[in-house]
């Protein structure tokens, strides 16, 4: 179990928690559901939430910011997101970068593992708790690249859990779950999840920060690991049909950005550069 620390917010109000997150389109939030403001919720807004649910029962609040930003690269998080972090003096600091770097066939595994663990060192000095997350490693494919990406996400989620130890984070293993790689818990896009598979994920994180309260996890403890029900099985030309869309719409422009040396996040600001207090919605 992780947990957050108390500290004296404006007024004497108790801030019970002061969320901080960093990282690429998981933290983001990208496929989500919109908010009011045109950004996407994703799973870092909603454990916000559900936090600030469990700090107002006693009286105190929580204060977020979330600095993702779609594509960035390991060594962007750390550069541009991780400073800001360190400035905002977060009690829980959720720290997620890497895969980007893992789906690039040129990056040096083993150097990209000792970058990361020096990322988390850092991240460990700004946050007294940071968390830290393994990968998805197959969202339901199958074939040679599917797998060569799978190997290549294992090996990076077993320095993920190493790291962790080594600096003391707390993990969310999110690969050890088999349900989060049903692809109905994803984007057609195949890179991020869906409204439903960023509602598991804050569950899970909720449940390593130590909340315990059902209605506040949306369920059970350990709900978010239940697989779907089972589906009817699909004809293999309504599968070509979905893969050939896919490669036209998400795998092609992907690999355009690549060729240009380009990414989504290119001039893009985060959502939340700035500490607010979280409301409870009644």
């Amino acid at each position: 179990m992780c947990s957050g620390t108390e500290s004296e917010g404006e007024g004497g109000t108790v801030v019970t928690a002061r969320l901080v997150c960093v990282g690429d389109s998981f933290t983001e939030g990208m496929c989500d559901e919109l908010r009011a403001d045109g950004h996407y919720l994703g799973w870092a807004d909603r454990v916000a939430r559900s936090l600030a649910q469990v700090s107002a029962s006693s009286g105190g609040q929580v204060e977020y910011a979330n600095l993702a930003v779609r594509g960035k690269l390991l060594d962007q998080v750390v550069d541009e997101q991780v400073p800001v972090a360190v400035a905002l003096a977060p009690s829980i600091l959720t720290f997620h970068a890497g895969p980007n770097d893992v789906l690039r066939r040129g990056t040096d595994l083993a150097d990209l593992f000792n970058r990361y663990d020096e990322a988390v060192r850092q991240a460990a000095v700004a946050g007294e708790q940071v968390v830290v997350f393994t990968s998805i490693g197959r969202a339901g494919g199958t074939g040679r690249l599917a797998q060569f990406l799978a190997d290549r996400f294992a090996r990076f989620n077993g320095n993920v859990r190493s790291v962790a130890e080594r600096h003391g984070a707390c993990v969310v293993d999110l690969e050890a779950v088999d349900a989060l790689t049903d692809r109905r818990l994803g984007h057609t896009g195949r890179l991020h999840l869906n409204a439903a598979g960023h509602t598991r994920v804050a569950a899970a994180v909720l449940e390593r920060l130590g909340v315990e309260d059902s209605d506040i996890l949306g369920g059970d403890a350990g709900w978010w690991r239940e697989p779907l029900p089972p589906r009817p099985p699909a004809r293999r030309r309504d599968d070509l049909a979905r893969d050939v869309q896919w490669a036209r719409e998400h795998l092609a422009p992907w690999v355009l950005r690549r060729i240009k040396g380009t990414s989504s996040g290119d001039g893009r600001e985060p959502k939340d550069t700035v500490l607010h207090s979280v409301r409870v919605e009644n």
